[in-house]
């Protein structure tokens, strides 16, 4: 098989797709913590409201429940792992058919065209490339609040003005007052399952904004939450040659958000403008074997997704009947492994309190500042998550410095 032209692009280009993510991480600050201050908007002291769903600052105890990045609890299926360990003994030569094979599983799986994805070590690089090649001085970008950060994080660091747009009643995207809201942005931004909120905005309305958007805009439809959800995708879109640009990730429900791996999915063309944003380099063109192999094991295990989405639903569905009966309120809605709860002070506040319990729970947005966003654990870190719950909510809010609290953001690492 002549693997320089299976993608219908040529090695040498696909590469530099690839490659332009890694590079664009030293070449821009929204790829960095540095972005941290990029933004006079804040959701808490130190105005760092651009935070990330990874990682933390600081150590924590052993016995903490970390619920707090969006992480899932069950880590890589088996089928990965196996892949994995097997694949690593290979790992004294470059071997870019592992990258080229799980491409190709992964068209087949969504009908693709050669060319029309991209795989990536994880889905904050072409997330980042997707934004920043449609979006500048003159094509701003229209999101909703609240919503994933990164996209206003790209806007800042591109100096595109930007369009927030509040969320539906039923906390979906509203589509119809997004359109109004620039008449030739560069980009609408859509999160399905919506981030921090879970909730989701239907395909129709994704599909209406499609077809009624200005010429030359596009539409960006991050997924990463997707596989938690019942709804279909708009992969489709993409198939079907529309202004559209899909992100995929492994870091949720196949969990491998330490493994790093993540499509883009679009037309060549769109794909293409990616090299726009960033000199590309073949030398940081890959993600690792190891990680091609268990993104590509994962796809092709048909009882992954059904499995780890009812143990999610299931789960999250016992959290939210608890916290409903006892009177707390919730953003209704949830088809992600998150949601929000209302705490009845700043979100930050709360979050303190819960570790003094050893418990991290996640962080508020600014357009939602008393609600924490909690991330769907295993039923026994569910369990003291409802015991720290009760007992931090019962206790009267204490007065926490700014630096105290500063300490406790987390980083910037992407997803």
């Amino acid at each position: 098989m002549n693997t320089d032209n299976m993608l219908g692009l040529s090695r040498r280009s696909f590469l530099r797709t690839l490659g332009a993510a890694s590079v664009a991480a030293t070449s821009f600050p929204a790829f960095a913590s540095a972005t941290q201050s990029a933004t006079p908007q804040s959701s808490g002291p130190g105005g760092r409201r651009g935070m990330s769903d990874m990682g933390e600052m600081r150590q924590l105890p052993p016995d903490t429940v970390v619920i707090s990045s969006n992480e899932n609890p069950l880590g890589p299926a088996q089928s990965a792992l196996t892949a994995i360990c097997s694949t690593a003994a290979l790992g004294g030569r470059y071997h870019g058919e592992e990258t080229m094979k799980t491409v190709m599983a992964f068209n087949e799986q969504f009908g693709l065209k050669r060319g029309y994805s991209a795989l990536f070590p994880g889905s904050s690089g072409p997330l980042d490339l997707a934004l920043m090649s449609n979006i500048g001085p003159d094509k701003p970008l229209v999101y909703a609040d609240p919503s994933y950060e990164q996209g206003w994080r790209a806007a800042d660091t591109m100096k595109a003005p930007k369009y927030p747009v509040k969320l539906t009643p039923t906390y979906a995207h509203d589509v119809k007052a997004m359109l109004a809201a620039h008449p030739s942005p560069g980009a609408y931004y859509i999160v399905n399952p919506n981030n921090p909120t879970g909730t989701m905005t239907p395909r129709e309305d994704i599909l209406w904004l499609i077809k009624n958007k200005p010429k030359g805009s596009v539409v960006i439809v991050d997924e990463a939450y997707h596989h938690f959800s019942n709804d279909e995708s708009v992969i489709d879109q993409v198939v079907a040659d529309q202004d559209v640009i899909v992100l995929r990730t492994f870091s949720k429900i196949y969990g491998m958000a330490g493994l790093r791996a993540g499509f883009a999915v679009a037309r060549p063309d769109l794909l293409m403008k990616f090299l726009t944003v960033a000199a590309p380099a073949r030398s940081l063109a890959s993600i690792s074997i190891t990680s091609a192999a268990g993104a590509r094991a994962s796809l092709q295990d048909k009882d992954l997704v059904p499995l780890r989405r009812k143990i999610n639903a299931d789960v999250r569905s016992e959290t939210l009947e608890f916290l409903t009966k006892k009177g707390y309120k919730i953003v209704p809605g949830s088809q992600g492994n998150m949601f929000m709860v209302d705490v009845h002070r700043p979100g930050e506040e709360f979050k303190v309190a819960m570790l003094k319990e050893n418990v991290a729970i996640g962080r508020s947005w600014p357009a939602m500042p008393n609600y924490v966003r909690v991330t769907v654990g295993t039923q026994a870190e569910m369990e003291k998550f409802k015991v720290s719950f009760k007992k931090a909510y019962e206790t009267a809010p204490e007065t926490i410095s700014k630096a105290f609290l500063e300490k406790r953001t987390p980083q910037f690492h992407g997803r």
